[in-house]
């Protein structure tokens, strides 16, 4: 078993990273409140080792999990659920109303993902989404209020990533787990300005008004961090706000002016998203060689692409 990497955050949170893709690129998040524990994403079955292994050196008791909390049905999000909950004897699952089918009966999560990667590259990157019982099943609506020993965690519908998504309201801690909601700020991008964000639009529900929206809402709550799941904990949450706008705006903005472009779209968009971060990212001050950047945007800048690409397959249709 790999030693997996984690950090306490404060207010009983800890940020324990995936081992998906790299380190650094995939948060999941253990929350604990008085000796009761919830965990808020799970990354993939091959997660599952770590995020038991942190359990074990904090000494709590897998009973003692009474939740996991997947905020949309993506696999580097919801993949390990079921896994994870067959070691978690008294846990129960916390899912959008619009994901909740899906984690009961995950053959079209599957499918969907062999479909993409194929099914060996799926087996290494995801493994097997293990269904979950339905009578473990809680779903959440929006404004939904979960008790958690006392703490309590509220939840917000913020389409606009997914349909299926919700964001997890932790006033104790001072922040909300935004799944993609709140677009990706990866730690090697920060800079004596602080984080930098870009939105995320992969397939296949990219709803650009709705993100908007859904953006606006979550700092409208007035806390101080948002908890991403790629990756870890923000603030300076006004600025980060504004250049989601923008970005999604330009995201826009690029597809719509490549939209008759045919064979060539992909590689047009992809070339015109990526020198735009470029420079973002420059004006941001980051240090790091442009062939660095690069490696570090292209997983991203490639299902943007992707995910744009539907949106407006959908728009034209």
């Amino acid at each position: 078993m790999r030693k997996v990497y984690f950090e306490d955050l404060g207010h009983g949170i800890t940020m324990i990273d995936a081992q998906l893709y790299r380190q650094g690129q995939v948060s999941t998040y253990l929350v604990v409140e008085d000796e009761r524990a919830a965990f808020v994403e799970t990354g993939t079955a091959h997660s599952v080792p770590g995020l038991l292994q942190v359990l074990d050196l904090k000494g709590i008791p897998r009973e003692n999990v009474d939740f996991v909390i997947p905020t949309h049905v993506h696999l580097d999000h919801a993949g390990g659920a079921g896994e994870l909950l067959r070691h978690l004897p008294a846990a129960r699952l916390v899912i959008h109303p619009r994901g909740a089918r899906h984690m009961v009966d995950p053959a079209r999560l599957n499918a969907g993902a062999a479909a993409v990667y194929g099914e060996a590259e799926m087996e290494r990157l995801f493994g097997t989404v293990v269904p979950v019982v339905e009578d473990r099943v809680i779903q959440a609506d929006d404004g939904f209020i979960l008790d958690f020993n006392g703490r309590q965690l509220r939840f917000l519908d913020t389409p606009g990533h997914a349909r299926h998504h919700f964001c997890v309201v932790d006033e104790t801690g001072d922040g909300i787990f935004t799944g993609d909601t709140f677009g990706l700020s990866y730690r090697e991008f920060d800079t004596d300005r602080g984080p930098f964000v870009l939105p995320t639009t992969t397939p296949v529900q990219f709803d650009p008004d709705a993100l908007h929206t859904s953006v606006d809402r979550l700092v409208a709550e007035g806390l101080q961090y948002m908890y991403l799941t790629h990756y870890s904990r923000v603030d300076d949450l006004s600025r980060l706000q504004t250049d989601m706008h923008d970005l999604i705006d330009a995201f826009v903005a690029l597809a719509r002016n490549h939209a008759q472009d045919g064979p060539v779209r992909h590689e047009i968009l992809y070339a015109e998203m990526m020198a735009l971060l470029l420079g973002r990212l420059r004006d941001h001050g980051c240090p790091l060689p442009e062939d660095e950047m690069r490696r570090l945007l292209h997983p991203d800048v490639e299902l943007n692409v992707q995910g744009l690409e539907v949106w407006l397959d959908k728009a034209e249709s």
